[in-house]
């Protein structure tokens, strides 16, 4: 027998021995059928079933890992899905790390922990399995009776002092897919090292037959069961109206607004934040209003996607909308469109804006009108994200800082500066929609985010300009940038492979040159290493990521990463310019527009992408 078939072996083996564990908990929790579906599935790759021995390594042929992101996945049986047994042990491991002493952290036996869920498929049950687990450890839960928005969780968090928190979501993923996203009690999502000290504790999990689950009326009658009423939405909603940039703006210039919530569970908070900062005309996509886990009139529920934002900018032509806003299902992003008018005032079309274009607007009117006393203003954003807002916080005297993809560093930037340097948070976002608009929560939030968007809107008109005039004035004072973002998908088993074989060969034959513009520096997060023009290597400091970076020597940038979530390799391409009135702004936008173009046809070329 070959070592690779000795191999093979051995592999197999371990994903019998995870298959028989995983049923056995599953029959623990009352899930008879899936437990004999699994064992069924044994069976069969143990007979010889080719088929049934790629679907075992499939379900079972590792563990789902828990990382900086907490866990997703697709909702299905197996040790590599989302499902209750992988919940219950997360949560397991998540209650006997906060009862471990960890430096620092409130005492989660009188803190307790904050669990909430969007309204996907299984979001409740999990919660549920979450909330037993943690009472079974002797923590109260403070557990939303309904599905809600990721924001509020965040909030709710800090406003009820608990030790961590749980939310059950997977945000824009495919309709499959949940998740589970932790937080600390800084009200921030973890960063390390709670990542790797939740895991290891996940990992000694016992079999869930000796893990104590007390029933929900056992839990609440021993106080480690406590509903979040709402009164705490209420002052979340009282915050929101309270920190606007613009109060009262609303009545100075009224907007027709469309709003969707992609079936997700944003639209009653969006609503009410609204009609509180003064805007009552808001007319709901009815079609996409409620939740539904099934997402059924959209292929991707995502409103980056093509096509998902059809029957909401529809409405908006219908009802000549001034604006439009849509959340992603769990509500921690936002997506807007603009009207294109005609000289009679009708809208022609609608024009979505980049998540780039948002931030820069939303940014630039933190840094500008934001009040914080004596405190130095802070905007933060990502390396893949435009520096566009550095430019704009610099020319207004703010603090700028820049972090690794993954609002869990916007986050944690946020709170480093207010604890170490008395900076005041004003503003942080990241290219893929999602944004903060201040200190209120300590993640994505495009609820308040909605509210604020609105507001300039509004403010903007009682000056007579609208979004394109700002972005263009703001391109003339700070310098204009251009981007493009896009990529490449790898299917199949053998996907992380060759993911990691693209990113080796751009370590191994890195690009001299962007479409002519010299490469001047290069970065590798991976190891911590950055190569300068003369070949100089110096280390850098800093959490590590899967990341590389290519400078030019015109300010273009590429950075090249695989995702987190799903069997991709993305790259981000920007490219900044200069310009000193409207004509030759349109100029600059189109050569770097080509700049771009060739660069990426450029990379298609070397890479074997094209």
């Amino acid at each position: 027998m070959s070592q690779t078939h000795h191999g093979h072996t051995d592999e197999l083996r371990a994903a019998y021995d995870r298959a028989r564990a995983w049923a056995a908990d599953a029959r623990d929790l009352g899930h008879s059928s899936d437990a004999d579906d699994a064992e069924a599935l044994v069976a069969r790759a143990a007979s010889g079933d080719a088929a049934a021995q790629t679907e075992l390594r499939a379900r079972f042929g590792g563990v789902l890992a828990f990382g900086t992101a907490g866990l997703r996945g697709e909702v299905a049986a197996g040790t590599l899905r989302m499902n209750d047994v992988v919940v219950a042990r997360a949560a397991w491991g998540l209650g006997r790390y906060l009862l471990s002493g960890v430096d620092g952290a409130p005492d989660a036996t009188q803190a307790g922990v904050v669990v909430g869920f969007d309204g996907r498929r299984s979001s409740r049950a999990f919660a549920e399995v979450t909330a037993a687990v943690l009472a079974g450890h002797g923590i109260p839960v403070h557990l939303f009776d309904d599905p809600g928005p990721t924001p509020l969780t965040a909030y709710a968090l800090r406003e009820l002092g608990a030790a961590a928190g749980v939310m059950v979501t997977a945000s824009h993923n495919p309709p499959a897919d949940n998740g589970y996203k932790v937080y600390w009690a800084t009200g921030g999502q973890i960063v390390p090292p709670h990542d790797t000290g939740i895991a290891a504790a996940i990992a000694v999990c016992p079999r869930l037959a000796q893990v104590r689950r007390p029933t929900p009326p056992d839990a609440a009658a021993a106080g480690l069961r406590l509903a979040v009423d709402d009164a705490l939405t209420e002052r979340y909603l009282a915050r929101v109206t309270a920190d606007s940039l613009h109060p009262g703006v609303a009545a100075q210039a009224p907007l027709r607004i469309v709003y969707t919530a992609m079936h997700g569970v944003g639209h009653r908070l969006v609503v009410r934040a609204l009609r509180m900062a003064g805007f009552a005309g808001v007319a709901v996509e009815p079609a996409q209003a409620d939740p539904d886990g099934a997402f059924p009139t959209v292929a991707f529920p995502n409103p980056e996607e093509d096509g998902a934002m059809d029957r909401a900018l529809a409405l908006a032509a219908s009802v000549n909308a001034d604006l439009v806003l849509a959340n992603d299902p769990d509500a921690d992003r936002l997506a807007v469109a603009v009207p294109n008018r005609d000289e009679g005032g009708q809208a022609t079309g609608y024009t979505l804006l980049t998540g780039n274009e948002i931030g820069v607007l939303l940014g630039h009117d933190a840094v500008k009108h934001a009040d914080t006393g004596d405190a130095p203003k802070l905007a933060v954003t990502t390396m893949v994200s435009s520096t566009q807002l550095s430019r704009v916080a610099r020319d207004h005297g703010a603090r700028y800082a820049e972090t690794l993809t993954g609002f869990k560093w916007i986050a944690d930037a946020a709170i480093r500066a207010a604890d170490e340097r008395g900076e005041a948070f004003v503003f942080g976002y990241e290219q893929a929609l999602g944004y903060s608009v201040g200190p209120l929560v300590r993640d994505k939030d495009g609820v308040s985010a909605a509210v604020r968007f609105a507001e300039l809107v509004a403010w903007l008109r009682t000056k007579g300009r609208t979004v394109r005039d700002e972005l263009d004035r703001i391109a003339l004072r700070h310098g204009p940038s251009e981007g493009e973002e896009w990529s490449v998908r790898f299917d199949g088993v053998d996907a992380a492979q060759r993911m990691a074989g693209l990113m080796r060969a751009l370590r191994q034959a890195p690009p001299g040159s962007l479409a002519g513009e010299a490469v001047v520096q290069r970065t590798d997060l991976a190891t911590g290493q950055r190569w300068d023009a003369d070949g100089a290597v110096s280390e850098i400091d800093g959490p590590r990521a899967e990341l590389l970076r290519f400078d030019g020597e015109r300010g273009t940038r590429l950075v090249v990463r695989p995702s987190g979530t799903e069997p991709k390799v993305k790259f981000y391409l920007e490219a900044p310019g200069a310009a000193d009135d409207l004509p030759s702004l349109a100029a600059e936008r189109a050569r770097l527009r080509a700049h771009l173009a060739a660069i990426r046809a450029q990379l298609d070329g070397e890479l074997g992408l094209g």
